[in-house]
């Protein structure tokens, strides 16, 4: 019998009562691995009120028993790691080193929340006026919620629910359909870590769940990743409730590479950078721009993508896995095709790709395309797959402009030996996260995930100070303490004195 996925609802691991499940299939096969409840109404309506009663209590609670609760849930990942990435991987197709490395960046942001006591620190200034002294302290929100997508399914939750959580809130999440066992999992070790009952809750479903979340009072904040028309929905639609919300969303990333940058250097870079995770990263690099006689470096690029299969997530020499479902490589097959359709020059297509014994993945090999231009469906849409783009400009400024006319502005990077150069790129480049002779600049969760333009939509962004700022609230003392026998007189201005 194939296991159901639980919901995790007051404190307790159990199954849904939907009528509605949803099949989770291994990529690699098409065989399912479990299926998945689309939740109830009632189901919904327990979950969010047990994270309503839960944070009266949890937020009392002392930050530094909060932080003790994040230092024992991040030993228990990392005494899991090897399991978890083994769910990633079966879950999503992943090589067992990339899923890894999804569950060892999430390790990364737990321990980020257990120093939150230091992240919520406020202000205070003695004698603002004579006899008063002001305050500020940082509160939290209340119940907050998020939704992830497939392609990280252990980073992207505890990129949320741990700084949520240590910040005095409590959390609903909602993981993608098409691998929530992860999420399940990393919810087990929260609970087993010390967790108080209702602190967080799991739910699973589709629209229908998520616009609970987003239309119920009961939900203050909402964090979100994932493609660009579910994210300005959620956008909206949290915002319009009156809600706090930071939404994630698509990319197209570009690299620049300038004739001075090391050749063999860049083609390892943009190999991994490209089609690693099967391009299924909103950080990967989609587009390389060579600037001038940099071009000359796309015949090497060719060869060395040439050389990466895809295959098992247990294949040690697989450089990638299968695409999340079939639908998902329909959709890239059709976008290499508009691409050859289009004019571009297709170096490498990837598109009849086959892993031998795995006759049902869902395969597609590495693509690379050149001669391409910015009116190109493969150059305009988030392709989301292992298809690199070439182009060709003959100027760092008119690299500069190709970059920042795109309506995405989730990471770039530059390729250079010139410091000149480089500074110039990062200052004038309008992307939110770059990379100097870093494909993929991804911060390490002391900084903040900070996409600009169509890739977030929202203020503050993710982990880091921004996102202690993100869940909590700001309250301002202002007090004077007057001796027993002072009697202010009455003050018609709004001037302390």
């Amino acid at each position: 019998m194939t296991r159901r996925v639980p919901l995790l609802l007051d404190g307790a691991f159990r199954d849904s009562a939907s009528a509605d499940w949803l099949p989770v299939t291994d990529p690699a096969t098409q065989k399912v691995l479990w299926e998945v409840p689309m939740t109830t109404a009632d189901e919904m309506e327990a979950a969010l009120a047990s994270a309503a009663e839960a944070f009266l209590s949890w937020r009392e609670v002392a930050v530094s028993e909060r932080a003790r609760v994040m230092l024992r849930y991040q030993h228990l990942l990392k005494e899991h790691h090897d399991e978890l990435g083994e769910l990633v991987s079966r879950e999503t197709g992943k090589t067992f080193a990339d899923a890894k490395g999804d569950v060892w960046r999430g390790i990364e942001v737990a321990e980020q929340a257990a120093n939150v006591a230091s992240m919520m620190m406020g202000e205070t200034v003695e004698n603002v006026a004579r006899g008063v002294d002001t305050h500020s302290w940082i509160q939290p929100l209340g119940v907050c919620a998020g939704i992830t997508p497939f392609n990280f399914p252990a980073m992207i939750p505890l990129w949320m629910f741990p700084m949520a959580i240590a910040c005095g809130n409590t959390f609903v999440l909602k993981p993608s359909e098409q691998d929530p066992m992860t999420a399940v999992r990393l919810a087990e070790l929260f609970v087993k870590a010390g967790a108080p009952k209702g602190v967080l809750q799991v739910v699973h479903g589709g629209k229908q769940q998520v616009d609970t979340l987003l239309n119920h009072d009961t939900v203050r904040a909402v964090s979100f990743v994932g493609s660009v028309p579910v994210g300005q929905h959620v956008y909206r639609t949290a915002t319009h409730n009156l809600k706090r919300a930071q939404c994630f969303a698509g990319a197209k990333n570009h690299m620049v590479i300038m004739p001075d940058a090391n050749p063999q250097q860049v083609v390892n870079q943009l190999v991994g950078a490209s089609v690693g995770a099967a391009g299924q990263r909103c950080m990967a690099i989609s587009v390389a721009v060579f600037v001038g006689s940099a071009r000359d470096m796309i015949p090497a690029l060719r060869d060395e993508l040439a050389k990466v299969r895809p295959g098992a997530w247990d294949d040690e020499q697989a450089g990638y896995g299968p695409l999340i479902s079939p639908q998902a490589k329909q959709r890239v097959l059709a976008m290499i095709a508009a691409g050859v359709e289009e004019g571009a020059e297709c170096l490498l297509n990837g598109s009849d790709c086959t892993v031998p014994g795995l006759p049902d993945g869902n395969w597609v090999g590495p693509t690379l395309f050149s001669e391409v231009t910015t009116d190109m469906r493969i150059y305009q849409e988030e392709v989301f797959g292992p298809v690199l783009c070439c182009m060709t400009v003959d100027s760092l400024d008119e690299a500069i402009t190709l970059v920042n006319n795109n309506p995405y502005g989730n990471g770039t990077s530059i390729f250079t030996a010139s410091g000149a150069a480089a500074r110039k790129y990062q200052h004038e480049v309008e992307v939110g996260q770059v990379g100097i002779n870093v494909p993929i600049p991804v911060p390490l969760p002391f900084f903040s995930f900070t996409g600009w333009k169509g890739s977030f939509y929202g203020d503050l962004h993710a982990y880091g100070k921004q996102a202690v700022r993100f869940y909590t609230e700001t309250k301002t003392v202002t007090s004077r303490w007057p001796e027993d026998d002072v009697v202010q007189e009455a003050n018609m201005t709004i001037s302390l004195k």
